[in-house]
């Protein structure tokens, strides 16, 4: 990952979203501003494949996660949660078009703060404006931990929260990933997180899993390795032994299914044993 600038996993999803706005209308997803966010990003070869035809199913996948996502927050909105929090948010734009203002949810960005010096210039550049229910938390991990960077820019951990968490947890370790879970399990009842995990490649079928390594080599060798996979079993336990009493372990193709149905292409492509997880202590 470039420091400065969302890494290039996090630009390819922002792609994908922007293109499902152009392509497909944007009928799993709407997104007003994505295009717009992305826009200086236009001429990247490195993106321009969201942009392809064929890549269909990729796009309805990307926007199927991010409305499953966006979902969630609604639900936690209506029983009573009014800080959401975007973990790595790179160029998600839901923290400037934040629905809930009027009910008075609170949105906070955590990203490096390099990063986040960057997605604000080009906030800025094509003109989108920062609502003021969006706070950024700038936090370098390696001088600040999660809990400290959010409360320094105002999160109240007495109050109930919900997380963002999506494109992020396989490039982190075990202990990375427990331990924000842990801090999530940690606040009051009502908080909750959608984050997405992979099956480890082993579990996968033949031909999926070679798919699977061509993506992992290509992310390592862009500097973003892949650091940590789980089985749903596995990862079902740890949920509950941190306290998370209510879940949905949902695979992307069954997702993409839930909101594209009828619209899918019939080549469909694999999943590669990847899930998102809406987990939340009920109040």
């Amino acid at each position: 990952m470039r420091i400065g600038r969302p890494s290039i996993t996090a630009r390819g999803a922002a792609a994908f979203r922007a293109a499902h706005q152009k392509l497909e209308g944007g009928r799993v997803f709407h997104d007003p501003l994505a295009l717009r966010i992305l826009a200086a990003d236009a001429d990247d070869p490195a993106l321009e494949a969201a942009f392809r035809p064929e890549r269909e199913d990729v796009r309805l996948s990307v926007a199927a996660r991010a409305r499953y996502a966006e979902d969630a927050v609604a639900a936690a909105v209506a029983r009573g949660v009014r800080q959401a929090v975007a973990l790595g948010a790179g160029l998600d734009t839901f923290g400037c078009r934040n629905p809930y203002q009027a009910e008075g949810l609170r949105v906070f960005e955590v990203d490096h703060p390099a990063t986040q010096e960057w997605k604000r210039d080009r906030l800025a550049a094509v003109e989108i404006p920062v609502p003021a229910s969006l706070t950024f938390a700038p936090v370098d991990f390696e001088r600040q931990g999660l809990a400290d960077g959010l409360t320094a820019v105002g999160f109240d951990p007495a109050r109930p929260a919900f997380f963002v968490w999506l494109g992020v947890v396989p490039y982190l370790t075990h202990t990375a990933v427990l331990g924000t879970l842990g801090l999530i399990a940690a606040l009051p009842r009502g908080s909750g997180v959608v984050f997405d995990y992979g099956e480890p490649p082993d579990a996968l079928p033949p031909e999926q899993r070679a798919v699977h390594e061509a993506r992992a080599a290509w992310a390592a060798q862009a500097g973003e390795p892949f650091l940590s996979y789980f089985t749903p079993g596995e990862l079902a336990a740890e949920l509950g032994r941190l306290g998370f009493s209510a879940r949905e372990d949902i695979r992307y193709r069954d997702l993409t299914d839930r909101y594209a149905s009828g619209h899918r292409t019939a080549t469909g492509h694999p999943d590669l044993g990847a899930h998102v997880i809406h987990a939340w202590i009920p109040g």
